[in-house]
């Protein structure tokens, strides 16, 4: 399969935003795979393949995306471009509206 097959085969439970939408923020936080998409997927490195994972992940739209190991066996400028690509996703979720309002109704949460 293709990079962009594999990507969109996290689409299926996706829900708020369009396809396309989802498809091009993927391809924004990983332009590498969009360099790549007719490729099959099993040519892409390590580093790329996990890029790819992240990627289809996100499609879903989810709630909690549990990562585990992300640098793992990985070149070190790989590893930190993915940490920074991570760390802008934590950010951009940290900082929606309502997200925000979600978090503060939980009980529990503290403000």
């Amino acid at each position: 399969m293709s990079v962009e097959d594999n990507i969109l085969l996290g689409a299926y439970r996706g829900r708020g935003n369009t396809l396309a939408s989802r498809l091009e923020r993927t391809y924004r936080l990983f332009p590498v795979l969009k360099e790549k998409r007719r490729l099959p997927a099993g040519t892409l490195s390590g580093g790329q393949q996990q890029m790819l994972a992240i990627g289809r992940a996100l499609m879903g739209e989810p709630q909690l995306l549990p990562l585990d190991e992300l640098s793992l066996g990985l070149a070190p400028l790989l590893a930190a471009d993915i940490l920074r690509t991570v760390g802008e996703l934590r950010r951009r979720r940290h900082d929606d509206p309502a997200d925000r309002a979600e978090r503060q109704g939980r009980p529990g949460h503290c403000r």
